[in-house]
């Protein structure tokens, strides 16, 4: 479990720098609402997203070259449940969902978030996983606070995603986040209301809840890298970098149709 004293409380000053990665990170998404769409390939994404981080924001992919993954980003489609690799020979279809996970560091701080995106014609049972998906990581961010717990953001989310029957993925967490893309602490995405960490001021990590369809077991690929539910069915994840303020949360990583 976490420690208090190994989780490195931000400086008002660390927290501007952080919130401008994230304005910046939120533009990535803006830029790519833009482009995707049905025959795209998962390596288009990529290359989209690298060339308009360096290019146009100034910024660094922080994914890339981290733990020796070579690309700028993850896109994870439909039964995939993280960390999918881009591929040129991955075409997006009509009526496939497909996650995508960016991080992004200027100034020395980083930024790390994912949205989903609903391509063409999308089932009503996958759009219902998207919905709900988002809902729970929103339950989770709303009961960040001084003095709330890990315990209780994860007891919110999966009890958002158990009630409308969902499954939250158990092996894969949220994470403290700052001039390191990991930090502590571990943010889980179930647990028990009042048990783990006590939040603090100036604390900063994501909260990622990977929620499937079906099971919650989850199977990695030979690729090392790509995670996919064991039964094969559908899979959502959203992400945001979240500060805990005086008097609650500020969302570090907001994007415009959000706000």
């Amino acid at each position: 479990m976490s420690r208090v004293s190994e989780v490195r409380l931000k400086s008002p000053d660390e927290l501007k720098v952080m919130r401008r990665s994230g304005q910046l990170l939120a533009a990535v998404f803006r830029y790519l609402d833009a482009h995707l769409a049905p025959g795209l390939s998962t390596m288009d994404i990529n290359n989209l997203a690298e060339r308009y981080i360096i290019d146009e924001l100034q910024a660094r992919p922080a994914s890339k070259g981290q733990y020796g993954y070579q690309y700028a980003l993850n896109t994870s489609v439909n039964h995939v449940v993280c960390h999918g690799v881009p591929s040129d020979s991955q075409t997006l279809k009509n009526g496939d969902i497909v996650n995508v996970d960016i991080t992004l560091e200027q100034g020395g701080y980083i930024a790390d978030s994912s949205k989903m995106y609903m391509l063409g014609s999308v089932s009503p049972l996958a759009r219902r996983l998207v919905e709900k998906t988002y809902e729970a990581m929103w339950a989770g961010i709303k009961v960040v606070r001084p003095g709330a717990t890990l315990g209780d953001v994860g007891h919110a989310i999966q009890q958002h995603a158990t009630q409308h029957g969902y499954s939250i993925v158990r092996d894969y967490c949220g994470h403290g986040i700052g001039r390191e893309m990991h930090e502590e602490p571990q943010v889980l995405h179930f647990g028990q209301k009042g048990t783990g960490l006590v939040l603090q001021e100036g604390m900063t990590f994501t909260i990622e809840p990977m929620v499937n369809q079906g099971k919650a077991k989850v199977k990695l690929k030979k690729d090392g890298w790509t995670v996919v539910t064991s039964d094969k069915k559908l899979s959502a994840q959203w992400e945001h970098t979240i500060a805990v303020t005086a008097s609650g949360y500020e969302v570090l990583t907001l994007r415009e149709e959000e706000q």
